[in-house]
């Protein structure tokens, strides 16, 4: 158990040998106490946090939509398919690269290949770009679901363990009310932690949802005006 002391206008604690702020030591009983139903939503917003930044590090424009991008490409292959040299450092370039390199492949590997091989060539990469694009955004959307569902859980657990200790030393209205209004809001810590999850993963998840839509939007746009000029190539 943690032990408080004063030093000058502030509080200080001791938990293990380490001092800390009261805050630092109020969190601490709330989780010792809320017991172990709420590790699990401990480690669901870990994971939610670095799913967060991962997201925001991987949706970034420049990585999926470089501007200008598909201009200098159409430019460079006004005259003839670049050299699968070329084709290679544009696929590395970003996912709108890789899109764009999977049609210049095509017509290296086969330049007498047909329209429809060219669009089922570009639609596969498209295909790959959208399983990038919403890559652990179910995993997000899944957080915040269970978080709550897990905070319930929690304070049921609580409840019948309150209860239950109640109950077998007598009944409760012979219990001390101001101990079973203790444990009750101790239960009730798990839900509130379920919430302060959630909350905060839906609105990212609806969020990385919309900029992933968005970024999709363009590469099809975009896919439909380079398949004009790899027509345009082939003639």
């Amino acid at each position: 158990m943690p032990w408080c002391f004063s030093a000058g206008r502030r509080r200080r604690c001791v938990i293990i040998g380490r001092v800390i702020t009261c805050a630092e030591c109020h969190l601490f009983l709330i989780i010792q106490a809320a017991g172990w139903p709420i590790w699990p939503l401990i480690a669901c917003s870990v994971l939610a946090l670095a799913l967060v930044i991962e997201r925001f590090v991987s949706l970034r424009a420049n990585k999926i939509v470089p501007a200008k991008l598909l201009d200098d490409v159409l430019t460079v292959s006004r005259s003839a398919v670049p050299t699968p040299e070329v084709v290679t450092q544009l696929e590395q370039n970003s996912v709108l690269g890789a899109v764009l390199a999977s049609g210049f492949r095509a017509l290296n590997s086969n330049p007498r290949c047909s329209e429809a091989d060219l669009r089922a060539s570009i639609e596969a990469a498209g295909r790959l770009a959208a399983h990038q694009l919403e890559r652990y955004l179910t995993a997000l959307a899944t957080i915040a679901s269970a978080a709550p569902l897990l905070g319930l859980l929690g304070t049921v657990i609580g409840m019948i363990e309150i209860f239950g200790s109640q109950s077998g030393g007598g009944s409760v209205s012979s219990s001390n009310p101001a101990q079973l209004a203790q444990g009750i809001s101790i239960a009730l810590y798990n839900t509130a932690f379920g919430l302060i999850v959630a909350i905060p993963a839906l609105i990212m998840w609806r969020y990385f949802r919309a900029r992933a839509d968005a970024h999709l939007l363009t590469l099809e746009l975009s896919a439909e005006r380079f398949m004009r000029h790899l027509n345009q190539l082939r003639k």
